[in-house]
């Protein structure tokens, strides 16, 4: 056995063998097939079309019509030798013949074409009123309406459209021409932050009541391009404050580190800024020199380069040091009696900034009068004080008078 099928003429007879016999099982199984799907001759067969297109036969140069459906319902009733074909190829035609008709209404017939008389054909509807009117045709000029601009991004603004082409021609009867009252295009401008650049948007025809035409426009749609923008301006900011400093404090000055800031907004809101400020900053809350943060009052619909900034405040502190020794220079062996006023001591006030202000004390500075040269006797002398050169300084009585013994 082995032998054999190391023989290539046993291998090619074999394949034969096989080859034959799978003819033979697929004839059987295709013939088997054709016998059981054989209609039995004699029998008629119901076949219902739905969505038929119906063909409008009119010189369309001259004339539109209203009224002829778009689709209809073929039934076919006959043998399957006649009906079948025509099914699988669909080779007829449903029509509505107008070329004898003029201007007006009329009630005509849906026809057919190219159907074996063998077959009954049904239509559904089988007659139509039909309206026929005078074709015109017209220019219109495309308006832009732009949609969700409550949604542009804040400060953005849109620019003149460019809509290419202006105008389109519109074709239908002439009384639906003549309720033509809007053609415009919409686009959408939601979180738009760059400009449109060639975009296609289909155009739509309505009447003055809003309600869409059907009409053949050409072209269908325009190509559309908006710049949009975000406007700026730089402004003075000014410092704005509330309430007083505490007692024994003074203002000495209140600067921003930013002189200007850039505000982002439309041009109206531009036009008529000048300056912005900053929210009040509360002095009574401050207590020394230095800096502080402070945020921009920015208005409704703007924005700006920067929030917060830094604000410079520089205050100055007013301390009173009471019953000051009052020290008299160059008496030598003299007596000296303090008359106006009649105490040797008196009150020094100092001003300046709070840091240096605060650390002064009687061991800083001296207050006296000079008697160098006077004679017996009463004289007005000035009060004296040395002291910080960094600070000012003043005394309850700038002369005072004394006598000499």
């Amino acid at each position: 056995m082995d032998n054999w099928f190391k023989s290539k003429w046993f291998v090619r007879a074999i394949s034969l063998f096989f080859a034959v016999l799978l003819f033979v099982v697929v004839e059987m199984e295709e013939t088997k097939f054709q016998t059981d799907s054989r209609v039995p001759s004699g029998s008629d067969k119901v076949e219902v079309l739905e969505g038929i297109p119906v063909d409008i036969q009119i010189d369309s140069e001259k004339f539109v019509v209203s009224g002829v459906p778009e689709f209809v319902t073929l039934s076919l009733e006959g043998s399957a030798g006649h009906l079948t074909p025509v099914i699988m190829t669909r080779n007829f035609e449903v029509f509505v013949d107008l070329r004898e008709y003029g201007e007006g209404k009329h009630t005509v017939d849906i026809e057919y074409a190219k159907i074996p008389s063998e077959l009954s054909v049904y239509i559904e509807p089988k007659t139509v009123e039909v309206e026929i009117e005078e074709r015109a045709s017209e220019e219109f000029a495309v308006d832009v309406d732009f949609i969700n601009i409550d949604q542009l991004p804040e400060g953005y603004e849109l620019g003149d459209p460019e809509i290419k082409p202006e105008n389109v021609r519109i074709t239908s009867s002439r009384s639906v021409i003549d309720q033509i009252a809007i053609v415009k295009v919409y686009i959408d401008v939601a979180d738009l932050t760059e400009s449109i650049n060639n975009r296609e948007v289909p155009v739509n025809i309505y009447d003055s009541q809003g309600n869409g035409l059907n009409v053949r426009v050409e072209p269908s749609s325009v190509v559309a391009s908006v710049p949009i923008d975000n406007p700026s301006k730089k402004v003075p900011l000014e410092v704005e404050t509330k309430g007083e400093l505490p007692e024994d404090y003074s203002l000495v000055s209140i600067t921003s580190e930013v002189e200007e800031v850039e505000v982002f907004a439309v041009s109206a809101v531009l036009d008529e800024l000048e300056v912005l400020t900053t929210e009040d900053i509360d002095l009574s809350e401050v207590s020394e020199s230095g800096e502080y943060e402070a945020k921009v009052d920015i208005g409704e619909g703007m924005s700006v380069n920067e929030e917060t900034v830094k604000v410079i405040i520089e205050i100055e502190q007013t301390k009173v040091i009471e019953d000051v020794a009052i020290e008299v220079k160059n008496a030598d062996d003299q007596e000296i009696l303090f008359i106006d006023p009649d105490v040797d001591t008196m009150n020094v006030e100092f001003v300046g900034s709070d840091e240096k202000v605060k650390a002064i004390s009687t061991d800083d500075f001296q207050l006296f009068i000079d008697v160098k040269g006077l004679e017996k006797g009463e004289h007005k002398v000035p009060v004296s004080i040395e002291g910080p050169d960094d600070v000012t300084s003043s005394v309850e009585f700038e002369q005072i008078t004394i006598e000499i013994t």
